[in-house]
Formats: structure tokens, C-alpha cells, sequence
């Protein structure tokens, strides 16, 4: 058993790292908050922007640019978006392995991948696939910069440099609960369902071929900041879990320790007690 000092310096360590945990959880609670707000404000337009764009997919025509190759996918871009710190659990773990199993998924075409986040960057560059290191978006949320960096997915895609761009990421469903999500950037997937059809009964002015020029180029920026602030919310929630977890874990084993200090203290007083009234009875004999 551990001397009483280095039993004592146990409970002190924990209880200083307890003080951190505990910090690190209200900070996340209150930045959670907000993202939370965010992208609950934002979906709600983002999703209606989706259902009008694929009303208005009979305005496409055969030659968009944003169509699918007729020649099928040979290039594609995989966009892991993660987070700049840690201690979220397998917050970014679990995008960082779906990002490897589609390089298995596409095993014989040129995969490449575009990392946002550092802890995913500093894993996915050892496959020697990572094209391009984003980093500054989640420090500063800015959709100036998040549409920067869509328009220029979709001028590689449109030059032919990727067949397919694919977004990888956690959506956020609750503090608890982070949801892996892949989505198809481009091409534009505008497949309905009769009910979306039934509903899609409009009459556009100017012309639909004029609405939806303007409306793919929004839509795709808006889709991948609307990626970027799920995936910030959902690292807020998963890191105050995690965090709460800890706390939890380093109070049990605080009072675990806590029990054996006073336990082997309890006995060194008896064990002085003992010797006292030894020597108290040989001297008396």
C-alpha cells in the first residue's frame, strides 16, 4: 500500500484536475448554447432553400455544370471536417475512421481528401492523401470565408479536377448525441419524393432558368457553412459530455482514495498506539 504522502499528493492532483473538467464543461455548456441557436436558426432556411432547388431541378437541363459526369466518377474529394482541439471524446475519431473507409470504398480511383480541423488533419495526413489543410474556421465563424472556400469546390468540380465532393462530418441531434453524417457536395442531388412534387407548384418570375443560376451557387455555400456549424455545435455538446464524464470519474476516484487515506491513516495511529502501550508494559514489567 502507497505511504500516506503519496496517497495524500493522489487526492490533491485529482482534485486539481476535477477544478479543470468542471471549468472546461461550463465553458462548453455556454458555447453549446450558442451554437445550438445558431444552427437552429439556420436550418430551417437552409432546408427550404434544398426543397427549392430541387422544385426547380426540370429548369436544370441536360448540360449544368453541377449535373453528374455522364462518364462516370474517376477523381473524388472528401472534405473531414473536424475540430482545432480535444478532449471530445471520439468526436473526431469517428470522422477521421469514415474518412478511411471511404479511401477503402474508392480503393482504385484518385482519392483525395481536404481536412477543416487540426486533430483531423494531424491523423489523415499520414495516408499521404490530404491535398489541402483549411484551417481558422472555427475560431471566428465567418461565412464570407466558409463561401470563399465552396466557391472554389465548385469551380474544381466544374474544371473537371473532382467527379464527386463529398462532405464528411457530426451533426448535432443533442448535447449527448453527435450523428455522423456524409453528404454528396456536388454533383446537385435533387431527387423528391411525390409529396415534395405535389408541393412544388409554383409560379417563378423571372424565368426558373434565371432563379436557379443564382440559387445553386447560394445553396452549395450555405450547405457547407451549414456543415461547419453543425459540426461546431456537435463538438461543444460532445466535449461537455465528455468533460462531465471525467468529473464524474475523478470524484469517484477522489473518494476511492480518499477512503484508502483514511483507512492506512486509521491504522498507523492504531499501529503508534499499539507500540505506545507496549513500551508503557515492558517498562511496567
Amino acid at each position: 500500500m502507497a505511504n500516506l504522502k503519496e496517497i495524500r499528493n493522489r487526492i490533491n492532483s485529482i482534485s486539481s484536475t476535477m477544478q479543470i473538467t468542471s471549468a472546461m464543461k461550463m465553458v462548453s455548456a455556454a458555447k453549446s448554447k450558442k451554437a445550438q441557436e445558431a444552427i437552429h436558426a439556420m436550418k430551417p432556411y437552409a432546408n427550404t432553400l434544398g426543397n427549392l432547388l430541387k422544385s426547380l431541378k426540370s429548369a436544370l437541363g441536360t448540360t449544368n455544370p453541377f449535373l453528374p459526369r455522364e462518364k462516370g466518377e474517376k477523381r473524388i474529394l472528401v472534405v473531414a471536417i473536424t475540430s482545432d482541439r480535444g478532449l471530445c471524446g471520439a468526436f473526431n475519431s469517428t470522422v477521421v475512421k469514415h474518412t478511411l473507409s471511404l479511401l477503402e470504398k474508392y480503393e482504385g480511383k484518385e482519392v483525395e481528401i481536404l481536412t477543416i480541423g487540426k486533430k483531423g488533419n494531424d491523423i489523415l495526413k499520414k495516408t499521404g492523401k490530404v491535398s489541402r489543410y483549411c484551417e481558422g474556421f472555427f475560431d471566428h465563424m465567418d461565412f464570407q470565408k466558409v463561401a470563399t472556400l465552396a466557391q472554389e469546390l465548385m469551380n474544381a468540380y466544374t474544371k473537371g479536377t473532382y467527379d464527386r465532393i463529398i462532405l464528411v462530418y457530426n451533426s448535432f441531434k443533442n448535447v449527448a448525441t453527435q450523428i455522423l453524417t456524409e453528404e454528396v457536395f456536388l454533383p446537385l442531388q435533387l431527387t423528391t419524393t411525390e409529396e415534395e412534387q405535389e408541393e412544388s407548384d409554383f409560379i417563378y418570375e423571372p424565368s426558373a432558368e434565371a432563379i436557379i443560376e443564382g440559387l445553386i451557387p447560394k445553396h452549395l455555400k450555405l450547405q457547407l457553412y451549414k456543415g461547419l456549424r453543425d459540426s461546431l455545435a456537435a463538438e461543444h455538446g460532445a466535449r461537455m459530455t465528455a468533460m462531465h464524464k471525467a468529473t464524474d470519474n475523478a470524484s469517484t476516484l477522489r473518494d476511492e482514495l480518499t477512503l484508502t487515506y483514511n483507512k492506512a491513516r486509521q491504522t498507523a495511529i492504531t499501529n503508534e498506539i499499539l507500540e505506545i502501550v507496549s513500551g508503557a508494559n515492558a517498562l511496567n514489567s
